[in-house]
């Protein structure tokens, strides 16, 4: 079941960046600091979008060998259409499941246009892309393991099952943010709370870095300025998380 949150809620968390999101998640304790985000799996390849957001439409695919059944390409209505029972925006997640994933490109010009008139704003996989300016022309954010100048045999194998992007699973209808800094899931039952948290922690943030750039700085003046803080997370001064 997908779990979406207000328009709101939506936009006030798309403005911003994933650190400062994966900020108060960790602030929030509301799963270990290890999980939750992909490592080493992908890169993005168009960080002047800023920040993407949407709900995940999830498939594996493979380019190495010819497909069993069904066509190439982007020769699939039935996946297409299946991406309808997911809310817009949509983020397409693909999980190259070859056994060196990247070999030949399934998201390209065509795939991008089609996923982009879907309500879909950017691409996660492991795996190649091709066609990378026309992809950027059109705003999609991509986030992909490699490029590759052919599509090879690349087909969908099946779709709407959870799938894993370097280390990171991904559930159909999750909500996922990347930017530069790279790709998480963001926990929806937080979400609502997350902008709120995000601007307290920004303050406490700016004054360390206020301390650090006074001309009075001292490691004595850092240790104080330390010290404060510690004692406005003692007192709760971050607001707490909605029990919604």
């Amino acid at each position: 079941m997908v779990h979406a949150i207000s328009q709101t809620d939506f936009d006030r968390l798309s403005r911003l960046d994933t650190c400062t999101v994966s900020n108060v998640i960790e602030r929030l304790n509301v799963r270990l600091r290890n999980e939750g985000f992909a490592h080493d799996a992908t890169r993005c390849f168009f960080p002047r979008l800023g920040p993407m957001l949407g709900y995940a439409v999830t498939a594996t695919i493979r380019s190495s060998t010819q497909p069993i059944t069904g066509g190439w390409y982007y020769d699939r209505l039935d996946w297409w259409q299946s991406f309808l029972a997911i809310p817009a925006p949509r983020v397409v997640v693909l999980q190259d499941v070859d056994r060196v994933p990247a070999f030949g490109a399934f998201i390209g010009e065509i795939h991008a246009n089609i996923a982009r008139a879907l309500g879909c704003v950017g691409c996660v996989t492991n795996g190649a892309v091709r066609d990378v300016p026309a992809m950027d022309a059109i705003g999609f954010h991509v986030f992909a393991g490699g490029v590759s100048p052919s599509h090879a045999y690349a087909h969908v194998i099946e779709w709407g099952q959870p799938v894993e992007i370097g280390g990171l699973k991904i559930h159909q209808g999750d909500l996922v943010q990347g930017d530069c800094h790279g790709v998480q899931v963001v926990p929806t039952g937080i979400a609502a709370d997350i902008p709120d948290i995000a601007e307290a922690l920004r303050r406490r943030e700016q004054e360390l870095v206020d301390v650090c750039r006074a001309p009075n700085f001292s490691l004595d003046v850092l240790a104080s300025a330390l010290d404060r803080l510690r004692g406005d997370r003692t007192e709760s001064h971050v607001p707490t998380p909605s029990q919604s």
